[in-house]
């Protein structure tokens, strides 16, 4: 056995040997030391585990607005964040060796001369003193608190026992040949609980005083090393301010017998008050701060969205685990000045407190990325006054649906669908009908839009809406009749599809029981009779603006980990479920509804015909009206931006929102995106090709 061998082995002997007996001072019998300790010792000698040289302690994530600086929210069980030891204050580094390990440079990890001490001041009075060095502290604290093992691992590492004390010491003496002292001081420091929910110096430096570690004053120092011993009884936050004080004076002096500060230093600190400052870091979507409440509801989308990424775990309470014990640094694609604009504009509309809401979505064609998500709601479970589940408070997703929200009626925007579906299926642009005031389908229902059981619907305005129409025109003018007819010669299974090829969700079960088992049957569907939302309807019209490339929505840019590397479950999730052409052939007949002019100079008419004008730039979209106008629908965008907003009564669908809100959504709509685009370069669809337009030469009504 060589010399340092021998030297390493007698040192567990002899420590683990006065570790046991100081905790059988301590608390325990000597029989139970004395034989747990010798089995122990006659173990092999125990190699030192990965994760003590790398813990993987639980680190709180954060998520920023798409500027990478604002902080929307946290998310942990442990509210901890990692510093390096250079961003931590000298004399706090003073005052924590000081109150825990003052001979912390001078041993290997065991303090023999630290032990016998504690051993001798047990048996000869009341107050007990520990022996664990900084380093054995360290270890205790990465086992206690590893996340990667079970809850009775974490709590066995924490016991009282001579085995798990001698296990600390073979591990301390094993850290200190791998890690230098100061990366274990840095690593003590990230790790160590300062009370009141502070994980690590960098959170309690905020928790306490609200301000970096690296600007704490000698006072504050020694407040915060004092509170280590006794975090839970010490809290001077949370009415223990006495016994925070006379730990302080113990740091402070035992600063002044190390030599790290002068006795008049430590006595104008402990002159000082506790001068506290505290701070409370947000944990989750309710905790966005006030003034940015509206922002929660885009938070809530985003832990939906990590809930439903196989890479952060295999169950959804896999994933929440990972996100709130992770330490990710996640910088969202909310953009902050069009947040705010969209959420300004929208309560311009509607109130708070207003029976309607309207719920609103900003999308980035190309990526998926949600720049904003608004709606005259407050965020929140404050109660409600009865039969108003949603107004004024709510934390339901009214903007992206889920958890009980299905959706809303989209009406005439759904019409796109059956444009894309004839494209598809070999009809041209120049598709011509001769459009009658009422059309009688093969299609069966009941009740006041049945003739004879058929589906039998009408055209809202017969004077501008009757006639002759090519798919420019028709989309135009919205004319129901046109196409119903064009829905029938394609087949309604199609346009169902198609709806869900561009990611419209039927989370309404009986929508949903219909596209699965009678799409060919669902006439009604044509003019947008199926529940959906605003985000679901951006995503939809995203897909044309982006010339038939579909983007899962999005609420993240950026998602780097604890050790600085970027994930790839930020990325877009985008694929063509489009030929170019055919969406570009969409693009075109969508530019005729909001004022601008296709490729080819075939609109004629539109329904929200001053739109282009306001958003003063290339613009396509659509305008909806569900039966009675009990919902109202605008959606417009450019090959940059897409907006869709939906006006509707989510607690009482028989409160219809009315005719006359439309021309106001239509203005919020031209007003977002020329907010949003200001500065930006102008940017237009692309002509489609003559083939799928054929210009002058469309097939007619039995063609």
């Amino acid at each position: 056995m060589t010399q340092a061998r021998l030297h390493k082995l007698l040192t567990v002997v002899i420590a683990g040997t006065l570790a046991g007996l100081v905790l059988a001072t301590a608390a325990l019998p000597l029989a139970l030391v004395l034989g747990l300790g010798f089995s122990t010792l006659a173990a092999p000698y125990s190699e030192l585990p990965e994760h003590l040289v790398t813990p993987p302690t639980a680190q709180r994530s954060t998520l920023y607005a798409a500027d990478g600086t604002t902080e929307i929210t946290s998310f942990y069980e442990e509210n901890r964040a990692d510093v390096p030891l250079t961003e931590v204050a000298p004399v706090m580094r003073q005052a924590i060796l000081a109150a825990e390990d003052a001979r912390f440079y001078d041993h290997s990890g065991v303090d023999l001369r630290g032990i016998a001490r504690a051993f001798t001041a047990n048996r000869s009075g009341p107050v007990r003193q520990g022996a664990s060095t900084l380093t054995m502290q360290y270890v205790r604290n990465v086992l206690s608190s590893d996340p990667t093992l079970s809850e009775e691992q974490r709590k066995a590492a924490s016991e009282i026992s001579t085995a798990r004390k001698i296990q600390e010491i073979r591990y301390a003496l094993a850290l200190e040949r791998e890690l230098d002292k100061d990366e274990i001081l840095g690593r003590y420091l990230n790790i160590v609980y300062f009370g009141a929910g502070a994980y690590g110096v960098a959170t309690a430096s905020r928790r306490y005083f609200s301000k970096a570690p690296a600007d704490l004053t000698l006072a504050e120092a020694a407040l915060l090393a004092g509170l280590v011993q006794s975090p839970h009884t010490d809290d001077p936050i949370h009415g223990d301010a006495d016994a925070a004080l006379r730990r302080r004076g113990y740091v402070l002096d035992r600063m002044v017998e190390t030599g790290a500060v002068a006795p008049a230093e430590a006595d104008r600190a402990q002159a000082e008050g506790l001068a506290l400052k505290p701070s409370v870091q947000p944990d989750d979507c309710a905790a966005v701060p006030e003034e940015r409440n509206d922002w929660a509801f885009f938070c809530d989308y985003f832990t939906d969205w990590w809930n439903r990424q196989p890479a952060f775990g295999a169950s959804v309470d896999e994933r929440q685990r990972t996100l709130r014990r992770g330490g990710f640094r996640i910088v969202s694609s909310l953009d902050p000045d069009v947040q705010r604009d969209t959420q300004d504009r929208v309560l311009a509309v509607y109130g708070t407190h207003s029976p309607h809401a309207l719920p609103t979505a900003v999308v980035q064609p190309g990526t998926g990325r949600i720049l904003a998500m608004a709606v005259n709601r407050t965020y929140g479970l404050a109660p409600n006054p009865p039969g108003q589940e949603n107004r004024p408070h709510t934390v339901n997703q009214l903007v992206a649906g889920g958890d009980g929200i299905d959706g809303y009626q989209a009406g005439s925007t759904f019409k796109i669908f059956t444009v894309l579906a004839a494209l598809e299926a070999g009809f041209p642009l120049d598709t011509r009908f001769v459009a009658p005031s009422r059309i009688v389908t093969g299609w069966p229902v009941d009740g006041p839009t049945s003739c004879g059981g058929r589906w039998c619907p009408a055209n809202a305005d017969p004077a501008s809406m009757d006639g002759e129409h090519t798919m420019w025109t028709a989309f135009g003018r919205s004319v129901n009749t046109y196409f119903v007819w064009l829905a029938e010669q394609v087949g309604m299974d199609r346009v169902v599809a198609m709806a869900e090829r561009l990611g419209i969700v039927l989370r309404a079960d009986e929508d949903a029981r219909r596209a699965r088992y009678g799409a060919r049957q669902w006439g009604p569907f044509v003019l947008g009779v199926a529940a959906t939302t605003p985000l679901d309807l951006a995503t939809a019209y995203a897909t044309v603006a982006a010339e038939g490339v579909r983007c899962t929505p999005l609420p993240v840019s950026m998602i780097v980990d604890r050790g600085g590397r970027p994930l790839d479950a930020a990325r877009p999730d985008c694929r063509r479920v489009l030929d170019a052409d055919v969406a570009r052939a969409a693009a075109d007949v969508a530019r005729c509804p909001v004022g601008d002019q296709s490729a080819y100079g075939r609109c004629d008419g539109g329904t929200a015909a001053g739109l282009r004008t306001r958003a003063g730039r290339p613009v396509i979209g659509k305008t909806g009206s569900s039966e009675g106008y009990g919902t109202e629908t605008v959606v417009v965008a450019t090959p940059q931006l897409v907006v869709a907003s939906m006006a509707a009564n989510p607690d009482d669908p028989r409160d219809p929102a009315g005719k006359t809100v439309q021309a106001r959504m239509v203005e919020m709509a031209a007003g977002i995106v020329a907010t949003a685009l200001r500065g930006q370069p102008v940017r237009d669809f692309t002509r489609p090709s003559e083939t799928i337009a054929r210009w002058g030469t469309g097939r007619r009504a039995g063609d």
